[in-house]
């Protein structure tokens, strides 16, 4: 079988399900594991991902008014790759090429691609997500094993804090700064399994953007900055600047860390359960063994 993925979540599902033999291309964000940095990138994106915050966001905000697309897939190599199998996404236009053009491409080429569409917004999702993959590669008992595998970690993070009688902090989490998104989809479910409450959003809620006001009013024991796709260093970055920025004050009366989202919370495959680990650190060090520093950062002013 000849697999493309068109986003890394997909990505990191082929390979915990043991296929990376069968991954022709991917898309031009994925980066795990290493291997896939010898595959064909048939994405590319309009939206300069280095840039600021502010600045991806304007960028955003035009093409969509203009009706540009954000990303582009590369049809010519497409089709010389020969797919049998392509994995694309229905839940973000901003964070992968749209089901819309993927299915469109995908009926102009001999032989058809099977296609298969990732879009959980929960935790049960992106174990359904990961079980409907599987499915497509013929790889149902791995599917199994994973998913009973990530169950049985989640439950070990409950019962350590259950035994400890672990207190459940308050926890803002920030997946954009500029304008300033709280973590939606599954994010408030990975802090709540992680033992926090999150005080800006709702289990499977689409992000929106907030008021900085309301990150304030919210009184968070704990302000986690993970902005979408950024690694540790990047989010490390950012939250130091919101530290000393104006309007952002409140944020020294709490405790904040920065979180490498674009490997632990950003995207909906298989090491959201290592977040949910690195997340219960943050929030109940004295419950678990040391904390990885590749994965968080205690940021101080």
């Amino acid at each position: 079988m000849r697999i493309i993925s068109l986003l890394p979540a997909a990505t990191e599902m082929v390979a915990a399900l043991g296929a990376t033999e069968h991954l022709v291309g991917v898309s031009h964000e994925c980066d795990h594991p290493a291997i896939v940095g010898s595959r064909a990138r048939v994405t590319a994106s309009a939206v300069d991902s280095a840039a600021a915050p502010a600045t991806i966001d304007a960028q955003v905000r035009a093409l969509h008014e203009t009706g540009a697309a954000l990303y582009a897939l590369d049809e010519p190599l497409i089709r010389a790759l020969r797919p049998d199998l392509i994995i694309t996404q229905a839940l973000c236009e901003v964070c992968a090429v749209s089901e819309t053009d993927v299915r469109a491409l995908a009926a102009r080429l001999d032989p058809v691609p099977a296609i298969v569409t990732i879009s959980a917004t929960t935790l049960e999702g992106i174990f359904d997500d990961l079980v409907r993959v599987a499915a497509a590669l013929d790889r149902a008992d791995d599917a199994t094993e994973l998913v009973a595998g990530f169950r049985a970690r989640m439950r070990s993070v409950h019962d350590t804090l259950k035994a400890a009688g672990a207190p459940r902090p308050r926890v803002a989490f920030l997946e954009w700064t500029a304008p300033v998104f709280p973590g939606g989809h599954w994010v408030p479910e990975m802090i709540r399994r992680a033992g926090g409450v999150d005080v800006l959003a709702e289990a499977g809620m689409h992000a929106h953007a907030i008021d900085r006001q309301r990150v304030a009013e919210a009184n968070a024991d704990i302000v986690v900055v993970a902005p979408c796709g950024y690694d540790l260093a990047r989010a490390s970055t950012e939250a130091a600047a919101l530290l000393e920025a104006p309007g952002w004050e409140f944020l020294r009366a709490t405790t904040v860390w920065s979180l490498d989202a674009n490997a632990l919370s950003s995207r909906p495959g298989p090491r959201v359960v290592d977040g949910i680990e690195i997340l219960a650190r943050i929030f109940n060090p004295a419950c678990f063994t040391p904390l990885d520093a590749r994965h968080a950062r205690h940021i101080v002013a």
